[in-house]
Order: C-alpha cells, then structure tokens, then sequence
C-alpha cells in the first residue's frame, strides 16, 4: 500500500513539518496540499489547490477524491480572538472539510492535529479544550479511521521555512525541555512519521497523547 495524502496548514509549521516528512518518506506516493496562499515549493511527489475559502470546499470537492489519507495540520490559537470566532474556525472549519472529505473518501484515515490538555467530555472549564474535544470527538464519529493527534512541544524539521519568530529565538531550549518533559514533548519528523505509520498499519488508540505519537513514528 501506498499512500495518497491530503494535506492542510502546510504554510504553518506543523503542517510543514509533516509535508517535508511526507515529500522524503518512500511509502508516500503522492501528496496535495490545499493551501490559501502558494506553498512556494516544488516537488515530483508534490500537487498544490489553491483555494481561500476553505469553509466552501464544495467547488474542489471532485478534485479530492482517491486519496487514502488527510493529515489536517490546520488550525489558530485561542488567544486574542473570541470564543465564537475560535469555534467557527477549529470546529465548524474543521467539520466542513471533513464532512467533504469523509463523502469523497469513507475509508481514509484522516489524522487531526489537536493539542495537548484537549477535554474530550467537552465539560471542563476551559473554552478551547472543550472546542477542540467537540472536533475530535464529531471526526471520530465521521472516520472510522480517524486518530486525533495530541503533540506538546514540537521541534521543527530542517529545511523549514514557516517558523515564527519566537521558535528561532527559543528552538535551542528544546533539548533541556524534553530532557524535563518527554512526555510533553516530540518532533515534527515523529508526527509526520506516526501520521504514515497509523494510515498504513493503524494503532491502538484514536486519541494519541505524545508517547503514543513516539511509539507510532518508531513502529
């Protein structure tokens, strides 16, 4: 089996990370990234939709069929922005395109990046948990092979380019954090790795904290 991936929020760091993983890795055979804006990369393995209305995909929906895998690395932080706007985007976003997706392709495994410290109860008291337990819990329901992806503290692959100012100023602490933490704490090749190996071989959970994200990406 060879894997035919989408990709989203490539043009962040997340989603870069786990593109140039998926552009090195010989299991994967094709990748599409759906952008708002041009990636300003090429590649043989590589194809690029540019398309900014990601909560209308339905104009590019055809172009999204055959495809076996969705590593949805998009996404915004809650901070300074309101609660419903924070909702719209992580839930009602993530949920169309999924919806999409999950019509086009039933059996695909679509891998979510979500965040550590997410509420799948969606009872607790903080907003963006509960949101983001909301959308893991609505792709489970929508992907039987659905794995909701929990990363800590990431570092970056080499050669990427869309990194914010405060990594460069704080990558060189990752070594002593994840001396402190390893269990809060991965690399970005690990994820793009954890992502291939649950599409071509599953795991046993759907909700993958950091050490299982390590343990996937070493099986």
């Amino acid at each position: 089996m060879k894997i035919k991936a989408i990709i989203t929020g490539a043009t962040g760091m997340v989603g870069e990370g786990v593109l140039l993983e998926c552009l090195e890795n010989p299991q994967v055979e094709e990748v599409l990234a759906i952008n708002r804006k041009p990636l300003g990369r090429s590649h043989p393995k590589l194809k690029e939709i540019v398309h900014k209305e990601f909560f209308s995909l339905e104009p590019i929906a055809a172009q999204l069929a055959g495809y076996n895998a969705c590593f949805f690395c998009l996404g915004i932080s809650s901070v300074g922005i309101s609660k419903d706007e924070y909702k719209r985007i992580t839930y009602d976003l993530t949920l169309h395109v999924g919806q999409i997706l999950a019509r086009q392709n039933p059996a695909m495994t679509f891998c979510y990046v979500t965040g550590a410290g997410t509420d799948s109860s969606e009872k607790g008291r903080i907003a963006w948990a509960r949101v983001k337990g909301a959308t893991e819990n609505a792709l489970l329901r929508l992907f039987p092979n659905g794995y909701m992806f929990r990363p800590g503290i990431m570092k970056a692959m080499p050669g990427q380019q869309n990194l914010k100012v405060w990594y460069h100023r704080l990558a060189w602490l990752y070594p002593v954090i994840h001396a402190l933490w390893p269990s809060g704490s991965c690399t970005l090749r690990e994820v793009g790795q954890a992502m291939i190996n649950v599409t071509l071989k599953g795991y046993p959970k759907h909700v993958m904290e950091v050490k299982d994200i390590v343990t996937a990406a070493k099986s």
